[in-house]
């Protein structure tokens, strides 16, 4: 009897310790279970802009690869407007659960200064998953004004009014142009259109002398003579366009300037989904055949960086842009 009471107890003991450890296991389990599972159905990729434009193919060519990385659909959906404004809002506003992303724009960390109020707190309401792409800009100018460098065009601004183009108030054209004049002391009258593409059609008709445009619809251009190319905004030469020279090198020493294209997510999003996403996207921006793609668009392919990374560079680029937008007079003007 005593025997049999004292093996009752030793299973009942070993019962009592093996419960807390196999809690332990299936919490864990639990826990681990969002990242491993993740994505198990649609994930829908927001675009803050209309089909076609840059922003909509570079996020459809990462669909495309995170679909076949990751197995699961990923289906772009266009929200345009207000800027990045409505995209954004659904965004933060869906369930933080990795099902609902988006490409985001450097207009992100411009508009926390630009605007009077809007509906979310972009450093704390959205956490960037991966940078993808830097798009450089170029200064281009009328053929027939008598400038063929920065120098020549710093001079040429200092004894006549001159005035640049821009995709609008608070657009990276313009904020290009307002630390440009900013770092050299000069003073232009800013134009904004309603995009890139009729800014550039009033250099070309001579209305206005200059602006600082994305590559990709001045590239054309260019080439064909229509507008002159005189310096890049990034502190690297642009494949493109290997002869035009960064404004670094130009006569403003420092200057080093691009937007960016990156993947954000609900800042409250588990952490494990986030860091999946991060992993997968910036593995997939290593390849060699997909940077060549977004080389094509234009643009100058990033994909790396951790989520702290991330973070910092965001909280970075508001800083950064605050400043300009205030010396430019627009702060809290939209």
């Amino acid at each position: 009897m005593i025997a049999k009471a004292t093996r009752a107890l030793s299973r009942r003991a070993l019962l009592a310790t093996a419960f807390p450890a196999m809690a332990v296991t299936i919490a864990r389990a639990q826990t681990a279970t969002p990242a491993a599972a993740y994505p198990d159905r649609q994930v829908t990729f927001i675009v803050p802009f209309a089909p076609a434009g840059g922003t909509d193919v570079l996020a459809r060519l990462l669909a495309e690869q995170l679909e076949q990385a990751l197995g699961a659909p990923f289906v772009v959906e266009n929200r345009p407007g207000a800027g990045t404004v409505i995209a954004t809002n659904f965004v933060v506003k869906s369930p933080p659960d990795g099902y609902t992303i988006m490409m985001d724009v450097s207009s992100l960390a411009i508009d926390v200064t630009l605007y009077k109020s809007l509906p979310y707190d972009p450093a704390k309401d959205l956490a960037l998953v991966a940078l993808i792409a830097r798009v450089p800009f170029v200064l281009v100018v009328n053929p027939s004004l008598q400038v063929n460098s920065v120098e020549d065009l710093i001079k040429l601004a200092k004894q006549r009014p001159l005035s640049y183009g821009s995709g609008g108030i608070g657009a990276f054209h313009h904020l290009a142009a307002a630390l440009f004049c900013s770092m050299t002391g000069i003073k232009m009258t800013h134009v904004p259109y309603r995009g890139t593409a009729p800014a550039l059609n009033d250099v070309m008709g001579g209305y206005i002398q200059l602006m600082f445009s994305d590559l990709g619809p001045a590239l054309p251009l260019i080439n064909a003579g229509k507008i002159r190319p005189l310096a890049v905004t990034t502190k690297e030469r642009f494949a493109a366009l290997p002869n035009v020279p960064p404004l670094a090198d130009a006569g403003v020493p420092g200057f080093d300037a691009a937007a960016w294209q990156a993947v954000a997510a609900p800042a409250k999003t588990p952490q494990p989904v986030l860091a999946k996403l991060n992993s997968q996207l910036n593995a997939v921006m290593a390849r060699g055949d997909v940077r060549t793609r977004i080389s094509d668009f234009g643009m100058i392919p990033v994909g790396s960086g951790s989520l702290d990374d991330l973070r910092q560079f965001f909280q970075s680029e508001i800083a950064r842009w605050a400043k300009v937008v205030e010396e430019a007079g627009i702060a809290h003007s939209e």
